[in-house]
């Protein structure tokens, strides 16, 4: 057995095995700066989106209710994920016992799981909606949204192996800190490979065939309104596939794209990160100790910034609104100070009232 410690983000890897080296105090305050700003802005943007999409509890879509949820995965990746890393990086050791290391871990990997899962479910949901619509319709009814009951499970039961890899270990004489235990030569290769398939090879391969799946249902949508009616006025009788989707609508096709940028957010985000992983414990030459590699590690959680952004995007007019009051023309004092209060009053009711996604 070999014992390795995990930091920047759950998952950088450096081999411990005789003795603990002190860290790079200037690249240790590259981490906390911007853990620091991926926390806060984290926390700040997705209570804000929970707090307005639990006060429109009652006007219940499906769409809304996996934003619901992949704000609250997002907020456990920001508290039990990026927090704990950047106390942890202040203190340069983990303060706290053993069943608090072991449940941070955990908690870590829940978030990441949880993230992840929730994008699949939802972008799915989206190839439901599209290509089997009656799928999607006698199940609106029901009470609890499976897939994202099977996302939260999903996500506890990938977190369970956190709690007996890591435990407080003693890595110089009476100095402890947080660390993982691993098989050699192959306990190390077999965890960060098994990861990176469960939480992104998977994942992304899931979400690509259905959203190709999704963009071939529209455009035949969209071939079949151009087409349908022949040179004569005669109406052709559609194909039975192509009936299926013939009616999509443009709420629908929104949604369809606000899932498509979500998607490409969390690659743009995570394929970095896991590809440096690989990299950290397939070669053994990799420079896992240079600020390339670490910031990259700690870019992979912008994706938490991200999702609340995306959704406000793509709510309505918000973006615009607020353009338009940032880039008013102030000629006139009067109108300047009327257009001032009616856009702010528009500003106000497009945040609180954003629209409904089916």
């Amino acid at each position: 057995m070999s014992s390795f410690n995990f930091s920047s983000n759950n998952f950088s890897f450096k081999m411990e095995v005789t003795e603990d080296e002190p860290r790079d105090e200037n690249l240790a305050k590259i981490e906390i700066a911007l853990l620091s700003i991926i926390f806060v802005s984290a926390a700040i943007l997705n209570t804000g989106l929970l707090f307005v999409l639990w006060k429109r509890r009652n006007q219940v879509s499906r769409m809304r209710v996996f934003v619901f949820h992949l704000c609250m995965a997002d907020l456990v990746v920001a508290f039990f994920q990026v927090c704990p890393q950047l106390v942890w990086d202040i203190t340069d050791r983990f303060m706290g016992p053993d069943m608090v290391c072991r449940l941070v871990k955990y908690l870590q990997v829940v978030g990441m799981f949880a993230s992840t899962y929730m994008i699949v479910v939802m972008t799915i949901d989206r190839y439901q909606a599209i290509c089997n619509p009656m799928v999607t319709f006698r199940r609106r009814r029901a009470r609890w949204n499976i897939p994202v009951c099977m996302a939260w499970v999903i996500s506890l039961i990938g977190g369970l192996p956190q709690l007996f890899i890591f435990s407080m270990v003693q890595v110089a004489p009476g100095v402890f800190d947080c660390w993982a235990h691993f098989i050699q030569p192959w306990g190390l290769k077999t965890y960060v490979t098994w990861t990176t398939l469960v939480i992104f090879v998977v994942p992304i391969f899931t979400v690509v065939v259905c959203q190709v799946r999704i963009c071939r249902a529209v455009q035949i949508n969209l071939y079949i309104k151009t087409h349908q009616e022949g040179e004569n006025g005669v109406v052709h009788p559609l194909p039975s596939r192509a009936s299926s989707v013939v009616g999509v609508s443009k709420a629908r096709i929104k949604t369809v794209k606000m899932t498509v940028v979500i998607v490409l957010a969390y690659i743009l985000c995570w394929a970095p990160f896991f590809t440096v992983q690989l990299w950290s414990v397939w070669d053994q030459n990799a420079p896992t100790e240079t600020a390339t590699f670490t910031i990259l590690m700690l870019l992979a959680s912008l994706n938490s910034c991200a999702n609340p952004c995306i959704y406000l995007i793509f709510s309505g007019q918000l973006p615009k609104k607020l353009m338009a009051l940032l880039c008013r023309d102030s000629s006139d004092p009067k109108d300047s100070m009327l257009e001032e209060a009616t856009m702010v009053s528009s500003l106000y009711l497009s945040f609180r009232n954003p629209p409904d996604s089916r």
